[in-house]
């Protein structure tokens, strides 16, 4: 059985192919019968698509790999918490279980700004579990905005 720890650390992985197209550094997997099914990054820069977000791209995949939107039983695991375009996603695939790295207080909508997933109103709430590997999914981030400061002022 895949860990939450193991699954981030592919996610991890994942989320340093987005340096390679100036994406911000963001990975998601989708775990289905412990068997990692799809695999993605932020590409927002990459397709000039506002939704490449990881986690939808990752969604998509997996979809259409099991042939059906549904994704019960389905686990995705992400080094950043959701924003609410991903929660509502997450929520409306009907995924049974999502994992996060690093907390993100100015977007976050699974715990940390919102917390779409409790919400009784809707139709779904997934299992959240949080802070998995937060420093190491932190640190991804934070070297970038940090290599991006520095750029600027030279």
């Amino acid at each position: 059985m895949i860990t939450d720890q193991e699954a981030m650390t592919f996610a991890l992985a994942e989320a340093r192919n987005a340096l390679a197209h100036d994406d911000v550094p963001v990975g998601a997997i989708v775990i289905h019968n412990d068997t990692i099914i799809a695999s993605r990054h932020n590409e927002r820069e990459l397709r000039n698509d506002p939704t490449a977000h990881a986690e939808i791209l990752a969604l998509r995949d997996a979809a259409n790999l099991l042939g059906r939107w549904r994704l019960e039983q389905c686990t995705l695991v992400v080094t950043l918490e959701p924003c609410t375009m991903c929660a509502g996603a997450l929520v409306n695939s009907r995924i049974s279980k999502v994992v996060f790295g690093a907390a993100d207080l100015k977007a976050g909508a699974f715990g940390s700004l919102y917390n779409i997933a409790t919400d009784p109103r809707l139709s779904h709430n997934p299992e959240v579990v949080h802070g998995v590997m937060a420093s190491e999914c932190a640190a991804i981030l934070s070297d970038l905005f940090k290599n991006l400061r520095e750029t600027k002022t030279n």
